[in-house]
């Protein structure tokens, strides 16, 4: 028999003092694509399938399967579709820290980088990081910590990246209640008052300090879940548009109609006779 035993040195080592707040698993298809928005969080996103684009601070990006995309705190930018071929991507949201270049230690807004090689189990911990989130069991936030943990030490490996610590906002948790509580109720009556009152934070500072956290306004962000529960109906189902309305939470049809051609730039009867052109 024999063995070998490899020891740990910790000299000088620490974890990076970050939070993971969510993961989010998309697909872009045909001329999809997100507002322009900015988080005072950084944001990792892993493309797994096929090809598209981002726009960072106007600039139009194009990047492909196995691209890692990092974007520093309060950078501008989008994500858009590609017709031609649909791609798929991981995003994670990162609290507590922002990238920087390990040769020049200087913090950029934005950086691209192929995952190849002997870096490509970054993608097996994202799966199982993904699968965690989606199956909540026992202990899943502490697991999904400590994946993103090891996820940003590996991209640390593969990028040649630095991590700084950057300013933890105030009220993130307040506004993650807000931006959780739209999600789960945005069919519902919902006002400013409703989701002050829901975190007891004045709701004109609720305003001010959930765009810093999401890039649009909280009554905007319920419009746009609205807006995009009833493109998903106009898609998958023969509803009259007064009954997707109600479904989406709209107080009206035509209040509907004008929201939804305000977001997207057509009209819902005409979106469903496009979508359905795209599909024949």
């Amino acid at each position: 028999m024999s063995s070998q035993r490899y020891s740990m040195e910790y000299q000088n080592v620490s974890r990076p003092a970050a939070q993971l707040l969510y993961v989010t698993c998309a697909t872009s298809d045909q001329d999809w694509h997100s507002m322009e928005h900015s988080h005072y969080f950084s944001e990792l996103f892993f493309v797994t399938k096929g090809t598209g684009y981002f726009q960072i601070e106007g600039e139009k990006i194009s990047v492909e399967k196995n691209d890692m995309i990092l974007i520093n705190p309060n950078i501008p930018h989008t994500e858009l579709g590609n017709r031609a071929n649909p791609w798929e991507y991981i995003a994670l949201g990162i609290e507590g820290v922002q990238f920087c270049s390990l040769d020049t230690s200087s913090v950029y807004d934005y950086s691209i980088h192929k995952i190849q090689g002997e870096h490509k189990e970054i993608f097996t911990y994202l799966d199982f990081l993904t699968k965690e989130a989606k199956e909540k069991k026992s202990s899943y936030q502490s697991v999904c910590q400590n994946l993103m943990e090891l996820l940003l030490l590996c991209v640390a490996r593969a990028a040649r990246q630095d991590f700084l610590s950057a300013p933890r906002q105030k009220t993130s948790r307040e506004c993650r209640l807000v931006e959780q509580y739209i999600n789960d109720h945005y069919a519902q009556d919902i006002t400013l008052e409703t989701l002050s009152s829901l975190v007891h934070i004045n709701k004109y500072y609720l305003v001010h300090a959930f765009k810093s956290y999401k890039g649009i306004s909280p009554i905007n962000y319920l419009l746009q879940k609205r807006v995009e529960e009833a493109r998903h109906l106009l898609d998958t189902t023969n509803y009259p548009v007064t009954k997707i309305a109600q479904i989406a939470g709209f107080s009206s049809q035509s209040y509907f109609s004008q929201a939804f051609k305000r977001m997207t730039g057509i009209s819902p009867n005409a979106y469903r006779k496009l979508q359905k052109t795209e599909r024949n």
